[in-house]
């Protein structure tokens, strides 16, 4: 199996039986990332069955292929009812006077502020004219400085001498910051269901982070997701909202902080994406969180990496291909005159499933040795690990135009729709198969919001 790195940062046995060959047409290796990252939640699964006792042995697990894929792109097909467009009319690549940048618009205040420098009106056509006056890195520094999320498209050679770049390459792929001795609560595992009562705080947006927690919530775990008041994300949650409880809390307000620490001082792990300082700015730091929880499993999300001059800069998966050279040698290698990213956002699932390969990791050390360890990863730091790996993409015959070009069959999804209160939806079968621990969600697909913040 490729990416031997995931399995030997986990310190991991590859003991994984995969089927149904796929490849996306790409030149890095997707197909093999998708496989690689859930074969890695299935062995971390495995040992903690064994390790625990609640198995003689470890179970053996497998992956399929053309799921693993699938998952990547998305896991729900609705039923007479359509998803939300992904990108907002403004978001894409534009052409500077020399080379490229990614806007990514999404939200209102990520658009208001691009705006805001190229000083134009919400348009396509507006924003094509204001981008073509400016260099790359000057309108991507402008951008970031008025709080909005841009990247310049670089190349390889540029993004490993860039200040980031070189501070990314000397990071881990999973950072273990250092254990301390503390017994977990008890909860209530079993052999079908090894995460079964295990309480996750979910603090994440998007994608990498909320597949983390899906995936958790697969195996059992009571997953709550904590939103602001106002926060949406229509183009996703139906994908990624599988299995969870999701609430909303104030926490710059006396009773929403009340609520969150009571909510913290109860739970077992918590899963974060929020840029590095930013729960240190509402007054949880790491030391008031162990204060609140001393037993707590942390698992967090950084775009760019936890060091360097853009440890704290806002991004996304789109953005870090841009960045690190990803979507210029796609460029190269399909002919294109155009950054040309991944078929998928590889960097967020990936960095999803290697989340939640870390935390039940984490979980395994403190039921075994009462040991808590805390593990950082970043979409950057996965994006070297794909790029580390030996090409799959033959040189095409001519342009392409890579794209997500699997296309799910009957047979790829559940023969039971899945009832969401945006009417019913086909989703796909699980990837993952481990031996009498199947891999299920409880819960359907919901609206942000729609739990109290409870227990």
């Amino acid at each position: 199996m490729k990416f031997a790195e995931i399995f030997t940062s986990l310190e991991l046995d590859q003991n994984v039986e995969l089927s149904n060959s796929f490849q996306f047409q790409s030149y890095y290796s997707v197909s093999s990332l998708a496989s690689s990252s859930i074969a890695a939640v299935g062995c971390a699964i495995s040992e903690l069955l064994k390790t625990t006792g609640m198995r003689a042995s470890a179970p053996s697990v497998e992956v399929d292929q053309t799921l693993s894929s699938l998952w990547f792109a998305h896991s729900i097909r609705p039923v007479q009812w359509n998803m939300p467009p992904v990108w907002d009319a403004v978001a894409g690549d534009y052409e500077t006077k020399d080379g490229w940048i990614k806007l990514h618009t999404n939200l209102d205040h990520h658009k208001a502020a691009a705006l805001s420098v190229l000083d134009c009106k919400a348009s396509r056509e507006s924003v094509e004219s204001a981008v073509r006056e400016w260099n790359s890195d000057d309108l991507e520094g402008q951008i970031v400085d008025a709080g909005g999320v841009a990247a310049a498209m670089r190349s390889r050679e540029e993004w490993l001498v860039h200040p980031q770049g070189i501070a990314v390459q000397q990071e881990p792929l999973i950072s273990w910051q250092a254990s301390r001795k503390q017994a977990m609560r008890q909860w209530s595992a079993t052999s079908a269901r090894p995460l079964n009562g295990l309480r996750v705080l979910d603090l994440t947006r998007v994608l990498a982070g909320p597949v983390c927690t899906r995936t958790l919530a697969g195996f059992g775990a009571d997953v709550l997701r904590i939103d602001p008041l106002l926060w949406e994300e229509p183009n996703v949650v139906p994908d990624i909202s599988l299995g969870k409880r999701c609430a909303r809390l104030d926490l710059k307000s006396e009773h929403g902080r009340e609520l969150f620490e009571g909510l913290l001082a109860n739970a077992d792990m918590l899963v974060h994406g929020y840029r590095a300082d930013a729960l240190e700015q509402l007054g949880y730091g790491l030391e008031v969180r162990q204060q609140i929880a001393p037993s707590l499993i942390e698992v967090s999300l950084d775009a760019y990496g936890w060091g360097g001059p853009w440890a704290t800069r806002r991004g996304f998966d789109s953005l870090v291909q841009m960045s690190c050279g990803i979507a210029h040698q796609g460029m190269k290698w399909a002919r294109r005159n155009v950054p040309t990213p991944l078929p998928v956002q590889a960097l967020d699932h990936a960095t999803g499933y290697l989340m939640a390969a870390a935390a039940i990791k984490a979980v395994t050390e403190a039921r075994v040795k009462n040991k808590i360890s805390n593990a950082q990863l970043s979409l950057a730091r996965t994006a070297e690990l794909l790029i580390s790996e030996p090409s799959a993409g033959k040189e095409p015959s001519a342009e392409i135009k890579p794209s997500a070009e699997i296309k799910p069959s009957a047979e790829h999804y559940s023969e039971i729709q899945e009832q969401t209160p945006w009417g019913p939806a086909l989703r796909l079968k699980p990837a993952l198969t481990i031996k009498n621990a199947p891999m299920q969600w409880a819960l359907p697909a919901c609206n942000l919001g729609s739990s109290n913040p409870e227990w």
